[in-house]
């Protein structure tokens, strides 16, 4: 070897080293600042429908004006991230954030049930496992496991005993805030309630399919009505008992005064279940088998399951379950 080719090689060696030197601590650094998260779909077996998840996997250390951040750039209705236990009775942390809120939500049933899904899709869980304690805002909340041979199918997710509110009792008000007519409620005198399950939403029984899917909340006048009955704003959730060829029990909407409309609101589902339980609307054979059909509207069809128990007249038990299928596996790059 020449001594040109030994200065030659030497000097691509040195200044490899110098690269390797200067640029891994930065390398390091932008390593560190990646999170990864999986995208999720839930209350769908389909990619592409139900309602979009992000569940961020290692957010220790991250502020919660930082996860806030991240929730807004996700832009879904929920991100939740994901923590160790803090006990031993509690298998998994979980905090739920949603954009159009500056604080942690006690309790959301997509988010749970799609965070409960990624937990398995990445081996967390085991077919062993016929149930888990996650710690949410509100609690410890267990859920309970289905699985098909090695891979988890289904999730049930117990909610609070039903409380049944105030009623809004003009019902032409409620039409026109809602862009429908006053007939499309039907010859019913069901009443236009608000029910509670861990989070109240405002029920609006309607006649037919067509009538849930032509309103369009008028967020100023139905907010007035709200207000003068006492009421929470948080959600409108319209639903039918029209029959379909989907085999549903309901065809339901969200809409909201947060999201505009959601494709899948868990927390709507159990007051719903509760509500055709409490007001005799499905048969006592059929209580623990209530499917909402919701999302249709938007395109992204969704699928949520309603087991409601009762003892006599009361209701002593309300679970809401599905499944969801993952999307992607990714990072995001932040400088925190």
């Amino acid at each position: 070897m020449t001594f040109l080719k030994i200065f030659k090689t030497l000097s691509t060696a040195i200044f490899l080293g110098l690269i390797f030197i200067f640029a891994a601590p930065v390398y390091a650094q932008t390593v560190k600042n990646e999170y990864r998260y999986l995208h999720m779909d839930v209350f769908t077996d389909t990619p592409l429908s139900g309602n979009q998840l992000a569940v961020f996997l290692e957010p220790e250390g991250l502020s919660d004006e930082m996860l806030i951040k991240l929730t807004k750039e996700m832009n879904f209705s929920e991100t939740t991230f994901l923590y160790p236990a803090r006990n031993e009775d509690i298998d998994f942390r979980v905090r739920i954030f949603t954009p159009s809120r500056p604080n942690e939500m006690p309790i959301a049933g997509h988010p749970t049930v799609g965070t409960v899904f990624a937990l398995a899709n990445l081996g967390l869980i085991s077919p062993k496992q016929s149930e888990i304690v996650l710690e949410l805002g509100i609690g410890p909340t267990p859920i309970k496991l289905e699985w098909n041979n090695d891979r988890l199918a289904f999730a049930w997710m117990k909610q609070r005993l039903p409380k049944f509110g105030g009623i809004i009792e003009d019902k032409r008000a409620v039409a026109k805030a809602l862009g429908i007519k006053v007939t499309d409620f039907g010859k019913s005198n069901l009443p236009v309630q608000m029910v509670d399950c861990g989070a109240p939403f405002i029920m609006v029984p309607l006649a037919t399919r067509d009538a849930v899917d032509r309103a369009i909340l008028d967020r100023q006048k139905m907010g007035a009505l709200i207000d003068k009955a006492g009421l929470t704003r948080r959600g409108m959730f319209l639903f039918s008992m029209e029959p379909g060829d989907d085999g549903a029990t309901i065809y339901s909407r969200m809409l909201g005064f947060g999201v505009t409309e959601d494709p899948a609101t868990g927390n709507a589902s159990g007051p719903a279940g509760s509500y055709l339980v409490h007001y005799g609307l499905v048969d006592k054979s059929d209580e623990q088998n209530i499917i909402s059909r919701q999302g249709v509207k938007m395109g992204r069809a969704s699928e949520i399951r309603i087991a409601v128990s009762t003892n006599g007249d009361e209701i002593t038990d309300v679970q809401i379950g599905g499944s969801a299928v993952q999307v992607s596996d990714t990072k995001i790059k932040i400088d925190n």
